[in-house]
């Protein structure tokens, strides 16, 4: 069974830990159990000797994506590296910033690809919540980070939870589309192909949004067509597409 909460404790920059009844209830257990955890127990004395330290920790609420997005209604699963680290950037939602918030980089080229696949036009607006509540999963490898140093809290333990939300929602009994994108989320394929059992999912691969990787190869992602064969995918099964 998977499950989902949290609520504010520590420091403003940082809601640890986690009250898992605010989590979305099929997510609840799922964390609750990395929590108790050997390695959830270590990550999270990390992160408090990090708040300790006058270190600030992004985002807010690491686990927002669950409060969103149920486990039994996740239609897609967009899997990225690790949250932004500037300030006001990282919401909760892998790739979204808050509204009013500059687009990141990753981000302009997510629209860039969305209207040369699907003819899109760019978003306004940076926040992604009308695809969390479509059940768009928007999740990092990782989900915290401090302040300027991209990839400081990768390996401090949140791969071993993030392996087990992406195999929980490969269990599930319908098929889903993963959007693996950059090196980190590719690692999680065998997670998908060991779950789905008689379900087929979709699993779509490219380099990370990043302009460092975007247009390079082997899978560049400006050109990877995931939005546009997602809609396909649905199309064949009888089933709505996501209004990007």
């Amino acid at each position: 069974m998977c499950t989902t909460g949290l609520q504010p404790v520590r420091k403003p920059s940082l809601l640890w830990p986690p009250a898992l009844e605010s989590l979305a209830p099929d997510w609840r257990e799922t964390v609750r159990v990395f929590l108790e955890s050997p390695q959830g127990q270590a990550l999270s004395l990390r992160i408090q000797a990090a708040l300790a330290n006058g270190s600030r920790v992004y985002p807010d609420n690491p686990l927002r994506a669950l409060s969103l997005t149920a486990a039994a209604e996740v239609r897609v699963v967009i899997l990225g590296q690790d949250p932004y680290h500037r300030p006001g950037q990282a919401e909760g939602l892998a790739f979204s910033v808050a509204s009013g918030q500059p687009q990141p980089p990753s981000l302009r080229n997510i629209f860039k690809e969305l209207r040369r696949s699907l003819g899109v036009p760019p978003a306004k607006d940076g926040s992604l919540l009308r695809w969390a509540r479509q059940g768009v999963l928007l999740l990092n490898t990782c989900l915290t980070v401090e302040e300027g140093r991209a990839g400081s809290h990768a390996q401090w333990g949140w791969e071993t939870l993030t392996d087990s939300l992406v195999g929980c929602v490969a269990a599930q009994p319908r098929p889903v589309v993963f959007m693996l994108w950059g090196a980190h989320a590719q690692r999680k394929r065998f997670l998908i192909e060991g779950a789905q059992g008689a379900v087929s999912h979709l699993i779509l691969e490219s380099n990370h949004p990043s302009p460092l990787s975007a247009t390079r190869g082997p899978r560049p992602f400006i050109g990877c067509d995931h939005f546009s064969q997602a809609q396909a995918f649905w199309a064949q099964a009888g089933l709505p597409p996501v209004v990007w």
